[in-house]
């Protein structure tokens, strides 16, 4: 039998009426462009990214295609707001990934992921030379080999013997009825 832990996840309340219609909920493409709006086309991006390189190392739902991001711990979990509910799911531990939250973050920022402070020196070098920074790299037609070397650079969300930050956060493909524990509204 599989390893269960407990996790929570704070979402829009019209989740509540995807459960009850079909029993689970999928992150939709809708929900985050009308959520992040003019940013929506970077988590996009990232996001197609994530579901690729994920899909390597765990299973997702065949009809999944964005993360649902989760705190694995208690003390972590964000606070519930107006309009929101506040999930705590009891879930298989297989069906989640937990990651080092900066290495998201440089993931969502398009910036380079080092595997150490020597590798990131010579990075930094690196775009020093081009006058240019991550971004620009990664969203010029100008940089390609700069842009590849960014993107190689990800796997290493996936490399635990690479730290950036003790902060953890987790994603799950799908949120099952029967996984809730309980509903803060």
């Amino acid at each position: 039998m599989a390893e269960k832990v407990k996790i929570w996840t704070k979402q829009h309340k019209n989740i509540l009426q995807d459960l009850e219609q079909s029993g689970r909920y999928l992150v939709k493409k809708e929900y985050i462009i009308n959520k992040m709006e003019e940013h929506s086309g970077i988590y996009l991006d990232t996001y197609n990214w994530l579901y690729h390189s994920a899909s390597r190392f765990m299973e997702i739902p065949e009809d999944a295609r964005y993360p649902i991001w989760v705190s694995v711990t208690e003390e972590s979990k964000i606070q519930n707001s107006e309009g929101n509910v506040l999930l705590e799911i009891l879930v298989d531990a297989d069906k989640m990934f937990v990651m080092d939250l900066d290495k998201w973050g440089r993931i969502v920022n398009y910036m380079y992921i080092p595997k150490d402070q020597e590798d990131e020196r010579e990075h930094e070098e690196l775009l020093k030379r081009y006058g240019i920074d991550d971004s620009t790299a990664y969203m010029s037609p100008f940089y390609p080999s700069v842009k590849s070397k960014i993107i190689k650079s990800w796997d290493r969300l996936y490399d635990e013997g690479i730290e950036l930050s003790p902060a953890k956060v987790g994603i799950i493909w799908e949120v099952k009825q029967e996984w809730i524990v309980k509903i803060d509204t």
